[in-house]
């Protein structure tokens, strides 16, 4: 994982609705930026409903969300239209995103090695500095990790 009180890499993908979002964007903003590894699925649903549930929050205390994952921008599409998610989801089907932030490696699965995306969740602060790392994500109540 990226080290607390490193700079944030910068980074530049597209979101559901094929707009760019780059890291630059959310300058002078707290970012909590998450990767998760599929849309829909039962974790990840989970992870974003918390998010979801508790965006006011993160709004109130000045923190934008923005989700990373290798889905499709329709994927990203059906994803918050089913789950009615507040938040922009980008798209990095090359992983270059997960790369940069070390949220992407080996997993270990029923005993097979196999590379994939790792659930991690960065806090940004207004300078682009991280300021927390989360590599241990509880899917159920992770606003809760977060917003400690």
């Amino acid at each position: 994982m990226l080290q607390i009180g490193t700079k944030a890499p910068m980074f530049e993908g597209a979101d559901e609705n094929g707009n760019i979002i780059r890291l630059t964007d959310y300058a002078g903003k707290k970012l909590v930026l998450y990767f998760y590894p599929k849309d829909s699925t039962p974790g990840c649903t989970s992870e974003a409903c918390d998010l979801r549930d508790n965006y006011h929050r993160f709004l109130a205390q000045g923190y934008e969300v923005l989700g990373v994952s290798r889905d499709s921008a329709a994927s990203h599409q059906k994803f918050i239209a089913k789950y009615e998610l507040p938040f922009h989801l980008i798209s990095d089907p090359e992983h270059k995103i997960l790369e940069a932030y070390e949220a992407w490696g080996e997993k270990k699965n029923y005993g097979k090695v196999t590379m994939g995306t790792l659930r991690t969740t960065y806090v940004i602060d207004e300078q682009g500095t991280i300021v927390d790392a989360i590599g241990k994500v509880n899917t159920k109540e992770h606003t809760k990790q977060i917003l400690k």
